[in-house]
């Protein structure tokens, strides 16, 4: 088996000054179900902590167990086993509503009698907060959720997007210390999504609360989050920052899920000067960085991303991972131009190809190619 020298994990800046007592700590929490007779995990000994202040999302496929997880970060699912912190207080027995959270769901849940204003206060009238108060409070909220002079509009005179910063505000306003976000902007159209991806952030950092965010969207996570736990099968495969997620991902899962990832799996031959050759095939070869005395012979899976391919017609140089192919399809995508090239070992790669100049197709179907990238653009990972 061949090891791989570990990149430095991506630090964000709002997760650099690390509090002493994290906003959240999940501590070996489990979660099952009694489903057909039969004992059902939906979450597996899942444990991590949460930075004050940090924007954190739980990411994976539908039925991966993070929103089961969120839920009992919120207490509306008791753990069966596990326990539950936050800001260094067990809360695992403690209900929702004694928790210092709240939580926005996906479909906004605003009172349609009520208008924006009025759904703002509630949370500050249920609590009795003198008036001029209620008035400072929602008034700065709707300004930094950009719907000021929106006041008196009922929500179903709003947009999505503006309905969701409804939902936002009227959860921010309680001055919670973490705001849990389930499949936020799932009902919203693509352009709408991306637009609010920036708002949310903008909005986090505005506010300084901590926010933990459930979403399948590998976009989503990837654009708004310090960090990121992806989730398979209820288990927590990989915690790190986006880039070293998507730039080296842990698992195959992961290499999987997020983004395009074109896979390998070859001999380690030899190691020299820090970089190992794993042979493919008779001609082809891929260069990965790897930690000084690892042992040769073993097999090992690489991955490398679409976009760190080059393609061409000429043999590369000896300096290059490099592998030969047929391309089986080519599909013009504006910005940049897809290639399906089969290799000739059987596996089939992707790769992207950005249009900077023109949007000049380097090959064409039938074509016989070369596909090239550095040594540090490969990167081995486990199962």
């Amino acid at each position: 088996m061949i090891e791989i020298q570990a990149g430095k994990e991506a630090v964000s800046a709002a997760a650099s000054d690390i509090s002493p007592v994290p906003a959240i700590e999940l501590d070996g929490v489990v979660k099952e179900y009694l489903a057909h007779g039969e004992v059902v995990q939906a979450v597996k000994g899942v444990s991590l902590s949460i930075s004050e202040g940090e924007f954190f999302s739980m990411l994976g496929p539908s039925g991966c167990g993070k929103t089961t997880t969120m839920r009992m970060i919120a207490g509306f699912e008791d753990p069966t086993r596990g326990t539950v912190w936050l800001h260094g207080h067990d809360v695992t027995d403690v209900p929702p509503n004694k928790r210092d959270v709240n939580m926005v769901f996906q479909s906004y849940a605003l009172f349609p009698h009520m208008n924006v204003w009025e759904n703002v206060a509630f949370g500050l009238r249920r609590k009795r907060v003198p008036d001029q108060e209620i008035k400072r409070r929602v008034g700065e909220m709707l300004e930094i959720v950009d719907l000021t002079g929106r006041e008196k509009r009922r929500p179903r005179e709003m947009s999505g997007g503006q309905q969701q910063r409804v939902a936002l505000a009227r959860a921010l306003v309680n001055n919670p210390r973490a705001l849990l976000l389930d499949e936020p902007l799932g009902a919203l159209d693509l352009k709408l999504r991306q637009a609010m991806q920036i708002e949310l952030k903008r909005i986090q950092r505005e506010v300084g609360i901590t926010f933990v965010y459930v979403t399948h969207d590998q976009n989503e996570a990837l654009t708004m989050s310090d960090r990121i736990a992806v989730m398979n099968d209820g288990r927590v495969e990989q915690l790190a920052g986006p880039r070293e997620i998507y730039e080296r991902p842990a698992t195959k899962f992961v290499a999987g899920f997020i983004g395009t990832s074109n896979l390998l799996t070859g001999i380690a031959e030899e190691v020299n000067g820090g970089t190992a050759t794993i042979r493919v095939g008779e001609l082809d070869r891929v260069l990965v960085p790897v930690a000084a005395g690892t042992l040769q012979g073993g097999s090992v899976e690489v991955t490398v991303r679409p976009e760190k391919i080059r393609i061409t017609h000429e043999e590369p140089g000896a300096n290059l991972s490099a592998v030969r192919g047929t391309v089986a399809e080519v599909v013009y995508l504006g910005t940049y131009n897809s290639y399906a090239v089969n290799l000739a070992g059987g596996a089939e790669f992707t790769v992207f190809e950005q249009n900077a100049k023109d949007s000049s197709i380097t090959a064409e179907r039938g074509d016989s190619v070369w596909l090239s990238w550095l040594p540090q653009h490969s990167y081995a990972i486990g199962s």
